[in-house]
């Protein structure tokens, strides 16, 4: 059997791959995409990983573009349900891999899905088909993100210093993830302004260039939705006289490996 892990560079495909490595017989693939939107720590982890489970094979596969170039190059900014992004430079070129390399007859596909995401693992089934989908955090015992993140430590690795800052994932941290929301956006602002700056950067060059009124957050409040650019964002977050015009609770979405309602 081929087991091949969709290895995200998070600690839920860490604890994935872990399981398998222990617990199934057979060949075991990392299967990564590098979107060059990674954080400069996140391909010294996806290898201290993989040189952790003796005997794997890691495969990165890479697009030559990051998530912003692509936004030029479509001449629209991806969001939470027009992910094109995710769609190019991780979905397609995933499932090309499986398709030239991996037969289902003989090749399980496993997901970092824990027992809380079973609405998502049950959305990513009928795209990744005719490939069986397994998800082997839900395995028993189950585990959660904080066993993964002990698996982590437990194996000697350094920890992605997106889990020592907070944030929810471990992933587009070069600028931030395009599917994120205000308390998402908050967060990178705060640890990650580096990111926050390029972003920001890109967006106002994208917006004057287009001419167009759009940006990554949406301003919901007073019953409109309204584009809310990263600059504004910003000077609301950074007068302390505002706060009501920052939404703690939007978070925003992360799923790449699920096909969104638009697409």
């Amino acid at each position: 059997m081929k087991h091949v892990i969709q290895f995200s560079g998070g600690a839920g495909s860490y604890a994935a791959a872990r399981r398998v490595h222990e617990e199934r017989d057979g060949e075991l693939i990392l299967l990564c995409a590098d979107t060059r939107s990674e954080h400069e720590d996140w391909r010294t982890f996806v290898d201290a990983c993989h040189e952790s489970l003796p005997g794997s094979q890691l495969v990165v596969l890479d697009q030559g573009v990051d998530w912003w170039d692509l936004a030029d190059q479509q001449k629209m900014i991806p969001n939470p349900r027009v992910d094109f992004c995710s769609r190019i430079l991780k979905r397609e070129p995933l499932r090309a891999w499986l398709e030239e390399h991996c037969d289902p007859e003989d090749t399980v596909i496993h997901l970092g899905f824990d027992w809380t995401e079973e609405h998502r693992l049950n959305r990513a089934r009928p795209h990744w088909e005719p490939w069986t989908i397994d998800a082997p955090m839900t395995w028993d015992p189950v585990i959660d993100k904080a066993d993964a993140l002990a698996m982590i430590a437990d194996a000697g690795i350094t920890m992605p210093s997106a889990y020592e800052t907070g944030m929810p994932h471990n992933n587009c941290l070069k600028y931030g993830c395009c599917k994120g929301g205000m308390a998402y956006w908050k967060k990178v602002l705060e640890v990650y302004p580096d990111a926050y700056a390029r972003s920001e950067q890109r967006e106002e060059a994208f917006r004057e260039r287009s001419g167009k009124d759009v940006a990554i957050l949406r301003d919901r409040s007073g019953g409109t939705t309204t584009p809310l650019p990263l600059k504004e964002f910003r000077r609301r977050i950074e007068v302390a006289a505002e706060p009501q015009l920052f939404d703690p609770n939007d978070w925003g979405s992360c799923s790449c490996m699920i096909p969104q309602e638009d697409e």
